[in-house]
């Protein structure tokens, strides 16, 4: 096992990224003024209920007035709050709740006037949460959308491109609802490039990518969709309403917390511990392993040879990778990364990594991630385990539990995606 001290640097390295996410710092600097009427808060996603504690909490201080309002967050991750109903749904593959939920905050928004103020606040996680299908479609072909998007190997942005055109709220259509009330949207972006429209599908803010865009990149990615809902992308009825539409005129978007400043305090706090500290990207995409096998031959280069860094060095790096189904074990992302990150480092003494969701679960299991050295594939086999079997059965999480190595924070309350950081002494 790793020297416990290094694990250690680890994860205070992903505690200093979560809490620059904080949702009380990132709000605080853009906190809207009161306007002349309501004020009603909505929002989606795995940390909605922490945001709309923390909205709550500075609007209150300021005196701002009356506030109502409702979001939906995953089972498990509910805040108290005083003014804003909170609703649990499932995720990653939205049910019953979620259809609820989405119509809880279409009703919200409903009657509105000029002179009220919708905030929403949206962070990763809303694209499951907020099923609403529309007419002709039913939940059953929304979660049939959604596992077979999860089992693609897509990138998100495709994901997303694809989502907005299948739903009655994604892709600006709740913003849309809201008129002709002002909307502003305070997002945690959890995507690569923090574009606000791909965050939760973008329920609030509307982009360019027009339903031709998402057949031709369901073509381009092979993606085997229900034919129902190929029916419905064929016809005008999918078209998702484009940014220059009237109806978001006023309307305001500000991102207020990102991987990259997530990286930029982890990176602060190695150099304070006295480890230099560099970041690769804060945008990376690609299939997990894939992924990991470039990490690992730079982490392996930069302990056999000081390059392209001189150690001691922390290499840090965010993003979204994905994982194209193959076998029927357990695990996400961040697991995937590592299994097959400990098969390129084995044996490079020295090495060791963690890899997380900013959100504290990693795929649909309770952990975050897991630490991974180079004695782990050693330690798998010892155990009775095959690495390479396991990663080819996407069974990182049984792996890395048989050897009680997987790092299990809890819900974070807050989400800008994926956090890998690998210290090389």
């Amino acid at each position: 096992m790793s020297d416990e001290n290094d694990r250690a640097l680890l994860t205070a390295l992903f505690d200093a990224a979560v809490a620059a996410a904080d949702p009380v710092q990132a709000l605080r600097p853009y906190m809207p003024a009161r306007p002349k009427g309501r004020t009603v808060v909505i929002g989606a996603g795995k940390g909605a209920a922490q945001l709309a504690a923390a909205f709550e909490d500075l609007w209150d201080s300021a005196d701002h007035g009356p506030l109502s309002g409702v979001v939906v967050t995953r089972y498990g991750y509910a805040a108290p709050c005083r003014h804003v109903d909170v609703v649990e749904a499932a995720h990653p593959v939205p049910d019953a709740a979620g259809l609820a939920a989405s119509a809880a905050l279409l009703g919200a928004v409903s009657d509105l006037g000029s002179d009220d103020l919708v905030v929403a606040l949206v962070c990763g996680g809303g694209s499951s949460l907020l099923p609403c299908p529309p007419d002709g479609l039913s939940l059953a072909d929304e979660q049939a959308l959604n596992a077979a998007l999860l089992a693609s190997g897509a990138p998100i942005s495709v994901m997303n491109a694809i989502r907005k055109h299948v739903s009655g709220i994604k892709g600006g259509r709740l913003a849309a609802a809201c008129a002709p009330a002002r909307v502003v949207t305070l997002v945690v972006s959890d995507v690569p490039g923090d574009d606000p429209a791909q965050v939760a599908s973008g329920p609030t803010v509307p982009d360019a990518v027009s339903r031709a865009d998402a057949l031709r990149l369901i073509e381009s990615h092979r993606i085997d969709l229900p034919q129902a809902i190929m029916d419905h992308l064929n016809s005008s009825a999918a078209d998702a309403p484009l940014p220059a539409d009237p109806v978001f005129a006023g309307n305001e978007v500000t991102v207020v917390a990102s991987a990259c400043l997530s990286l930029e305090a982890a990176a602060r706090a190695a150099e304070a511990a006295g480890v230099p500290a560099v970041i690769l990207s804060d945008a990376i995409e690609g299939e997990a392993r894939d992924v990991a096998r470039v990490h690992g031959a730079i982490a392996r280069e930069v302990q056999g040879r000081d390059r392209p860094f001189a150690k001691p060095v922390v290499i840090l790096s965010g993003g979204e990778t994905t994982v194209t189904l193959r076998g029927q074990g357990r695990g996400g992302r961040n697991t995937e990364f590592l299994l097959a990150l400990a098969q390129e480092v084995a044996g490079a003494t020295g090495i060791t990594a963690l890899a997380a969701d900013t959100d504290g679960i990693d795929g649909s299991e309770y952990n975050a991630g897991a630490f991974v050295d180079a004695n782990t594939v050693a330690r798998l086999r010892a155990a009775g385990r095959d690495p390479a079997a396991d990663l080819a059965n996407n069974d990182a999480f049984s792996a890395f539990e048989a050897l009680g190595d997987l790092f299990s924070p809890g819900p974070t309350g807050t989400n800008v995606n994926d956090f890998r950081a690998i210290l090389i002494r």
